[in-house]
């Protein structure tokens, strides 16, 4: 067998031409969409990931204020820094790339953030609202990879989604959003990380197996269901080479699996966008309201 590729680029490219067309409507509104971008210190990968993000909002008439904060920045500086960009009301989404140097509290300085603003999803009042099912920005990750799913029309509902892996980022959240009551989710979810030692007698059964774990290559041939889905969702680097959790010799077992490169990833910056302009537009109608004494 020679499972199906699921690439993430025609995915990527629906949900931003809706970007674009919404951008589109909000700036004849006189609304330019923005994110701002915050990192602290050196490292070259985080630098890299910024001008990505900076390159992609240029394309989609997104600004792209940024903060560069250097590696001795305390924790007050980062607090302050984020909250002028909150305050800010030309900035609609904010990014603190992760990961930050040691001496710094990443999950205080997320707190920090206008829940409303945070466009990666991950600030602990959107967490709540998605476990609750409430409307907000979700994670990006997790967020694409259902979009990735519907695209390629993998059904969903009704099946079993095994995950390995229990990340905050991408395997918890990718749980909640997965089990929710939608025709793109609705699946009778189990979660499962590299702490049971037995982990793969879950996996065999899956229907759709997502690795989430960031373990290269922890994902072999034997621990897939023949004809499931395989979902590459955890990856790690060495160097500049990317390692991701699926083997790509799953293919020979799987139905349908994501290519090594080209996958979530794409889906990913995606729905940082998505999240970006609805942002945008939640702001924009709660300044709308205000003027109108309608808030």
């Amino acid at each position: 067998m020679t499972a199906r590729l699921l690439p993430g680029k025609p995915v990527a490219e629906r949900v931003l031409a809706d970007v674009t067309a919404r951008a589109d409507a909000l700036r004849a509104r006189g609304v330019t969409p923005s994110l701002a971008t915050i990192l602290v210190g050196d490292d070259d990968a985080s630098a890299g990931y910024i001008r990505i993000k900076q390159k992609q909002a240029a394309e989609l008439g997104i600004d792209s204020p940024h903060t560069h904060l250097p590696q001795v920045t305390t924790q007050e500086q980062l607090v302050a820094t984020i909250r002028g960009y909150n305050d800010d009301p030309a900035v609609h989404g904010l990014l603190i790339q992760y990961p930050i140097p040691g001496h710094l509290d990443y999950d205080a300085a997320l707190a920090e953030l206008d829940p409303d603003m945070d466009v990666d999803g991950m600030h602990p009042m959107n967490m709540g609202r998605l476990a609750v099912g409430l409307p907000g920005p979700l994670p990006c990750t997790p967020a694409g990879i259902e979009e990735l799913l519907a695209f390629h029309e993998i059904p969903v509902s009704g099946r079993e989604v095994v995950i390995l892996g229990r990340g905050a980022t991408l395997g918890r959240p990718l749980a909640m959003l997965l089990a929710q009551k939608r025709p793109t989710a609705n699946a009778a979810v189990t979660v499962v990380h590299t702490g049971v030692p037995d982990w793969e007698r879950y996996t065999t059964r899956a229907e759709i197996l997502i690795a989430a774990a960031g373990v290269p290559g922890i994902i072999r041939p034997e621990h897939v269901r023949p004809g499931a889905t395989v979902i590459g969702g955890g990856v790690r680097y060495s160097g500049k080479k990317l390692l991701p959790d699926v083997d790509e010799s799953c293919a020979e077992v799987a139905g349908a699996i994501t290519p090594r490169v080209g996958g979530v990833g794409p889906t990913t910056v995606a729905m940082l966008f998505r999240n970006v302009v609805a942002a945008a537009e939640k702001a924009t109608e709660k300044a709308t309201e205000k003027a109108t004494g309608k808030a």
